[in-house]
């Protein structure tokens, strides 16, 4: 099984920085990738950016310029810097790795989210 984790949400006034951290554990080497989604009330969750294991990011058209997402694949750890913050970053962050289980069967692990508020 693959359980992640993900912290370093807060409070931020506009055009501030954070930085969001997941940590992946369990049966590491069956992920294919992780990513980063969001979703703020009455939205649907979307990505905002993904690494696959070939070193490819992915970044929704809303987060590119301005979020880069990272591997640390000594910690199993995923990275989001989180630059120029407006109020329409607000959501709660999760974190998703994917991958193929024995039998080829895809699974599809979560976090619990945490939460970016951007505020004045």
């Amino acid at each position: 099984q693959v359980q992640v984790v993900e912290s370093g949400g807060g409070l931020v006034q506009p055009g501030g920085s954070l930085r969001l951290s997941c940590a992946a554990s369990g049966s590491i080497s069956s992920i294919k990738a992780m990513a980063w989604y969001r979703q703020a009330p009455g939205k649907q969750r979307e990505l905002v950016a993904g690494m696959m294991w070939d070193g490819r990011p992915v970044y929704a058209s809303s987060a590119e310029g301005r979020f880069t997402v990272s591997r640390d694949t000594a910690s199993n750890t995923l990275y989001l810097q989180m630059n120029s913050l407006t109020p329409e970053d607000t959501a709660v962050y999760y974190c998703n790795a994917d991958g193929l289980g024995p039998s080829a069967t895809p699974f599809d692990s979560w976090g619990q989210g945490t939460q970016v508020t951007v505020s004045s």
